[in-house]
């Protein structure tokens, strides 16, 4: 489906090693990605350079931007299609990665492509809000992550709950990033979070990542996360 030399290459320009197996992983992922996207809207890049280039390698990116520890728990919210955890499962298997989404037939999605590459992932049906109240959940994970799900004051709220005080929110955003940022200071600093670094990157496509890195220093307030329609009316 996809080039895997492409894919390759592409890595290697932001030094991410991917190895043949590996390669082979995230092509059989992207045909079961078109195959199912034929039943049900996963996502519109459906080409296979597109595929390698706004998929693939801007979730592996993260790998750049932050260094995972090893055997740590990551959460992804709003998963969707499965980016960017499934291609972080797929390359590094020692992690133990949650997704979490609010459709169920993206989960169901999510589940057999788990179950497909034997991934240490587990997919889960539910929104942000809800699980972050919940003591499994919260201040539980090493990393959460989000890509361009909602703006950033609040994704802070869905997403800072669940990450343990020494972990990370990682946030991945586009070009325009600065105003959100600015906006979601408050949130931010109330929530816990305080942004450690930002980096910037050029895919070959000419797109631009920014990954926002915000350490959480301190527990969340039990109040947060609000409910929906709190978050959405009235944002931090």
């Amino acid at each position: 489906m996809i080039n895997k030399a492409l894919l390759k290459e592409m890595c290697s320009k932001h030094n991410i090693d991917l190895n043949d197996e590996q390669l082979q992983k995230l092509d059989e992922f992207s045909e079961i990605l078109v195959e199912w996207n034929k039943k049900i809207n996963l996502t519109a890049i459906i080409s296979p350079n597109e595929i390698v280039y706004k998929h693939f390698v801007d979730s592996l990116l993260i790998f750049r931007a932050i260094d995972l520890k090893f055997n740590s728990c990551l959460m992804d919210v709003g998963a969707g299609a499965g980016f960017p955890s499934t291609p972080i499962a797929i390359a590094r298997s020692d992690l133990f990665v949650t997704q979490l989404d609010s459709l169920k037939k993206r989960v169901l999605f999510l589940q057999k492509v788990n179950s497909h590459f034997g991934l240490k992932s587990k997919s889960i049906h539910g929104r942000a809000e809800e699980f972050a109240k919940k003591i499994e959940y919260r201040e539980n994970f090493d990393y959460v992550t989000a890509r361009a799900v909602a703006s950033m004051n609040k994704l802070s709220e869905y997403c800072l709950p669940l990450a343990k005080v020494g972990g990370f929110f990682i946030a991945m955003k586009g070009p325009e990033y600065a105003p959100e940022l600015e906006q979601a200071e408050k949130a931010i600093k109330v929530l816990g979070g305080e942004v450690e670094k930002i980096q910037t990157f050029k895919l070959e496509n000419s797109s631009i990542r920014n990954i926002i890195l915000v350490k959480k220093i301190s527990q969340t307030p039990a109040k947060y996360p609000r409910t929906f329609a709190k978050i959405s009316k009235n944002p931090i």
